[in-house]
């Protein structure tokens, strides 16, 4: 039987577009209200380590203002952990990062920092924070993610979506059916399994159809097209499709 699934609103390029002229407007505390008020189930926020996007002030916004969850995207840094610390958002997420790039690319590699995360994560779990790591679907990240404590993976569907985009129909389908794989593997190691990064309304259907997905993470997507729809559309149209595939 499925699970609920639920759907997180990723509010950073709302705060790009804000700094872009380096206002005040558009404000990121007002996408996530009013996502909050369209139905999501969360809130996710990446600050990251250049500030290109989210800023500390819109986390102590966001942190002060949301009745519900805010998923608390960050790298695996020092800076991050006492962030994080100070705050207890309900969730944290581990990502890559690197300057240099427009957009998370690929996974954490947990194998190859399997020791250092573990130290990491500890103190976050013991503040309460469900720590998320966002992962390539691959068995042996999987299983080192639950080795190292995390409660939840986020599976990286970007290459999924990616092949999707450029026609190539049999890479998407080889993709997906490793996504399907790894998520029945990640829930059968205790671990709640998440799923995002490029989806959209043509490729969020087969993802939302996974049983063991309880919640998908779109925030790209949802943001571009609230400039034609206005975001509680947007999110509204969203969510008819997922609970469509769920069914």
């Amino acid at each position: 039987m499925s699970i609920e699934q639920r759907l997180g609103v990723n509010i950073d390029h709302v705060a790009t577009l804000r700094n872009a002229r380096g206002g005040a407007y558009p404000d990121p505390l007002r996408a996530a209200l009013l996502a909050q008020a369209a139905g999501a189930d969360g809130i996710t926020a990446h600050l990251r380590e250049d500030r290109r996007h989210i800023l500390d002030a819109d986390i102590d916004a966001l942190m002060g203002a949301l009745r519900i969850p805010l998923n608390f995207e960050m790298a695996a840094t020092a800076e991050m952990q006492a962030i994080a610390l100070r705050h207890k958002p309900h969730a944290v997420c581990l990502v890559p990062e690197k300057r240099e790039e427009r957009t998370t690319e690929g996974g954490l590699d947990v194998v190859g920092d399997q020791d250092r995360l573990g130290d990491f994560i500890a103190p976050l779990a013991q503040a309460g924070c469900r720590v998320s790591l966002f992962v390539a679907a691959d068995e042996g990240q999987l299983q080192a993610s639950a080795q190292v404590g995390a409660a939840v993976v986020e599976l990286h569907t970007g290459a999924y979506c990616d092949f999707h985009a450029e026609g190539n129909h049999q890479a998407a389908k080889e993709e997906l059916a490793r996504i399907t794989r790894c998520a029945q593997f990640a829930a059968d190691l205790g671990l709640e399994v998440h799923a995002g990064h490029g989806l959209s309304y043509e490729t969020v259907a087969p993802i939302a159809a996974l049983p063991e997905v309880a919640e998908l993470n779109i925030g790209h997507f949802l943001i571009g097209e609230s400039v034609f729809l206005g975001l509680g559309p947007a999110i509204a149209e969203m969510r008819r499709l997922m609970q469509n595939a769920r069914r």
